[in-house]
């Protein structure tokens, strides 16, 4: 095994086109991955999308120095993927050709003039909960068993702070305080950045419940836990957005809510709520820890409903 195997990310795959680079360009990649990229879900991402782009060179047996931007266009031309996946794949190949480059692998980054086709998100994707949904969903738990209280715990937490499960999954027992006599959550956000949330008292009471029932006491133990699959006690290691994802789904089925739901819904489902109930966008987009209102406006789907009363406006006097 070379030395630099050992440096090398496991979700990421060193491609055949940098391979025959020499080492100073395999050296250079890692580099690009392991320490400007600190999180592991922009790392697969990225990964993913440079790795199909080094693929698709390889195939056509087309090397490093070779890449121009006529090449990458050609590969952007032929992307079978949405528009939004066109450009967030660009978007990973210019960031590590701009490493390449400023580290004097290649002469200068042949992406950097490409551009990806033209996309403006309006409205958000994401499937949303009505009312009644959102509450079949947090009663489809079971809460004697602690599994249950543990599901209804995260869920409500997702659907009351408008979180995303990787902020919430993130979170450990200190990071669960009262001031004010209120309960906060400090939530850990992309980038490293906190965010603190004052609870719904909900939230507050199905958490409260689940740790209780768990025993979780220590501050520097997990919130939400993985559980034994034979005593269906928490383990101490920290709960998988995959595994939150499955018991979401389990939960939607319990509820006869189908296939659409996933762990992002309980985000949207919270803002739209919200804002049904006749709360700000400005506040939604504080809640959510959003850098700006229009991130938080996709994830309102309140206009989405259209009052029959409205289609009858018009009289024709037939």
């Amino acid at each position: 095994m070379n030395n630099l195997d050992l440096y090398i990310p496991k979700d990421i795959t060193l491609p055949a086109v940098i391979e025959g680079s020499g080492e100073h360009a395999k050296l250079r990649f890692i580099d690009f991955f392991l320490v400007t990229i600190r999180n592991a879900n922009t790392r697969a991402a990225y990964g993913y999308a440079i790795g199909a782009f080094f693929n698709w060179c390889e195939s056509r047996g087309v090397t490093l120095a070779q890449i121009s931007p006529m090449v990458v266009s050609a590969y952007i031309e032929q992307h079978p993927g949405s528009p939004l996946t066109i450009k967030q794949h660009l978007a990973a190949i210019r960031c590590l050709f701009d490493h390449l480059a400023t580290g004097g692998i290649v002469p200068f980054n042949p992406a950097a003039p490409v551009k990806g086709p033209r996309y403006k998100l309006t409205k958000g994707k994401t499937p949303v909960l009505d009312q009644d949904e959102a509450v079949a969903i947090l009663a489809a738990c079971d809460t004697s068993t602690l599994i249950g209280l543990r599901d209804r715990a995260l869920f409500s937490v997702m659907l009351y702070s408008f979180a995303r499960i990787s902020a919430v999954l993130s979170t450990k027992v200190e990071d669960y305080h009262r001031k004010s006599g209120r309960a906060w959550l400090r939530l850990h956000e992309k980038g490293g950045r906190y965010h603190e949330v004052p609870l719904h008292h909900a939230a507050d009471r199905a958490l409260s419940d689940y740790l209780e029932a768990a025993g979780v006491k220590e501050k520097k133990a997990w919130i939400f836990q993985s559980t034994d699959a034979s005593t269906g006690l928490v383990t101490g290691r920290a709960m998988k957005r995959a595994s939150a994802l499955e018991r979401v789904k389990t939960a939607a089925h319990s509820a006869g809510l189908g296939d659409k739901i996933s762990n992002h819904s309980f985000r949207a489902t919270g803002i739209t709520l919200y804002r049904k109930a006749g709360g700000t966008l400005d506040k939604a987009q504080q809640i959510a820890g959003h850098a700006n209102a229009e991130t938080t406006r996709l994830y309102d789907r309140s206009g989405d409903e259209i009052a029959a009363s409205e289609v009858e406006r018009i009289q024709l006097g037939i």
